[in-house]
């Protein structure tokens, strides 16, 4: 499934989210025009290494990917859903709430393997955080969602519950497995994206603001 737009018009204009958006991208452009030796050495200083933790690629991991799917996938959801949460808490908590989540995904992972040596780049534990609070305050929202079914695509309206919580069961279930290999060498960080959802569904009770949270998009026609 490809989320394409959910149905919940933002009240406010997402500057946060966009500056997010925008700050990954030139990152990333740069990180990609790079020569390869130098490009290679870029991301080893910038990217979070467990067995070499420092505070500072904890947060410079966020804004480096591994290639054009990881940051157009990335982008994709935190501009779907970046919007709302935002308009929720507001700008300013919304930068606090998106880093938080980027750490506790960061602190999770690296818990997880405190040895490894493989560098862990990508926004996707920060913006599994946003998702964590799409759902929980946004249970009743829909997603238009494109569903590729061989030469026939189709697109349809689809509970939010049903798409991040299918994302948030396939991490699970992905991260539990990762706990069973043997194998050594690069992959996907589960448990960045499960902490960083589990996080963010906690901490908007924290950071969102009461006088925001009248949604009134289902009685608009």
């Amino acid at each position: 499934m490809i989320p394409l737009r959910d149905v919940i018009p933002s009240r406010t204009t997402p500057y946060v989210t966009i500056s997010l958006i925008v700050l990954n991208v030139l990152v990333f452009l740069y990180q990609w025009i790079l020569p390869p030796y130098v490009q290679k050495e870029f991301v080893m200083t910038f990217a979070l290494i467990p067995a070499d933790f420092s505070w500072l690629t904890v947060f410079s991991s966020m804004f480096l990917h591994g290639g054009w799917s990881h940051i157009l996938g990335n982008m994709l959801y935190l501009w779907i859903f970046g919007d709302n949460v935002e308009d929720r808490v507001g700008h300013g908590r919304f930068i606090v709430f998106y880093l938080l989540c980027g750490v506790a995904a960061a602190l999770a992972q690296t818990a997880i393997d405190p040895q490894s040596q493989i560098p862990m780049v990508g926004a996707s534990g920060a913006i599994a955080g946003v998702l964590g609070a799409y759902i929980v305050m946004f249970p009743h929202s829909r997603v238009l969602t494109l569903i590729p079914l061989f030469i026939i695509w189709e697109v349809i309206e689809i509970p939010a519950v049903i798409v991040l919580g299918l994302w948030f069961v396939l991490q699970l279930f992905s991260g539990i497995g990762s706990l069973a290999s043997t194998q050594q060498g690069g992959g996907v960080a589960f448990w960045a994206h499960i902490a960083g959802f589990v996080t963010g569904a906690g901490l908007i009770f924290v950071f969102k603001r009461p006088e925001r949270q009248t949604v009134e998009w289902w009685d608009r026609a």
